[in-house]
């Protein structure tokens, strides 16, 4: 399942969903932007970065790491990046604030000894998905985060009942956002099942929505590009811009076996043999 697309759709839709977990959100949550930024020289890719609204003064800065896999080096990797961005645009912002975003706490990386005074600070968020309570009492975009992390037998009745309260509580355009997004989960959940059965878990006609039409060309296309670039980074660094260009320009299947091929690259003529053999 690629949660990095899910949760990416979900900040991009509402970014103010990340204060939403937090126990302190600033007052001007409704006006921040999303984005994903990268930082050169090292370069570091950084899940989502939320920017304060442009103004005299400066604002606090926000950086939020969704993390579903067990990662040793997590808090290595979070702290310089985020760090590194704030000090080369330190005049932009007045303060920063880290979110890091768990299913649970057994994804947590087990040594923090190093990091103890961080994770200490109020400057430090982790939130754990498994741990915000009961769904049905928590607000429905925040709901669609929960279910990405739910079993099979639970997903659909909690899906169902997600969708009826979307129904119920939003505008035609957010009850529309909402749908597509709860369903781009259940696809991605459920990849084995048919459109018919998929429907039939919902109790909604799937050709009734854009999502259910663009998930297996454009959306999941979408996801497969931004993790196999972030593969790609992590294996062989930074892609010259007409590498990437050539990458992003590849077909699902094509990016599929190219997620397979890239376990063995050790450098990036390895991924410059893959793409020439390609078009051979």
């Amino acid at each position: 399942m690629r949660r990095d697309s899910i949760f990416y759709k979900l900040f991009q839709q509402s970014p103010s969903l990340l204060f939403a977990l937090l126990a302190n959100p600033p007052s001007n949550a409704d006006e921040y932007i999303f984005d994903s930024v990268a930082v050169k020289e090292p370069k570091f890719e950084i899940d989502g970065v939320f920017l304060p609204p442009q103004n005299p003064n400066p604002g606090v800065v926000y950086f939020c790491e969704v993390q579903f896999q067990k990662d040793e080096r997590l808090y290595e990797r979070v702290f310089a990046e985020s760090y590194l961005y704030f000090y080369r645009n330190r005049d932009r912002f007045s303060n920063l604030q880290i979110v890091i975003i768990y299913p649970s706490r057994s994804l947590e990386q087990t040594d923090i000894n190093p990091y103890l005074s961080q994770l200490n600070s109020p400057q430090v968020n982790r939130i754990y998905l498994d741990e915000l309570g009961d769904i049905r009492s928590l607000p429905v975009w925040v709901g669609l985060m929960v279910l990405t992390t739910l079993e099979e037998n639970r997903a659909t009745e909690e899906a169902r009942y997600l969708l009826a309260r979307s129904q119920q509580e939003n505008s035609q355009s957010q009850n529309r956002a909402i749908i597509e997004l709860l369903v781009t989960i259940m696809v991605y959940k459920f990849e084995g099942k048919s459109q018919r059965e998929v429907e039939q878990m919902l109790g909604i006609t799937l050709q009734e929505t854009r999502v259910y039409r663009e998930i297996k060309e454009q959306g999941r296309e979408e996801g497969e590009k931004l993790l196999i670039l972030r593969l790609l980074f992590r294996r062989v660094g930074e892609l010259p811009q007409e590498v990437r260009q050539r990458v992003e320009s590849l077909a699902l299947e094509q990016l599929e076996n190219l997620g397979e091929a890239l376990l063995d690259f050790t450098s990036m003529a390895d991924l410059h043999a893959w793409l020439e053999a390609l078009e051979s």
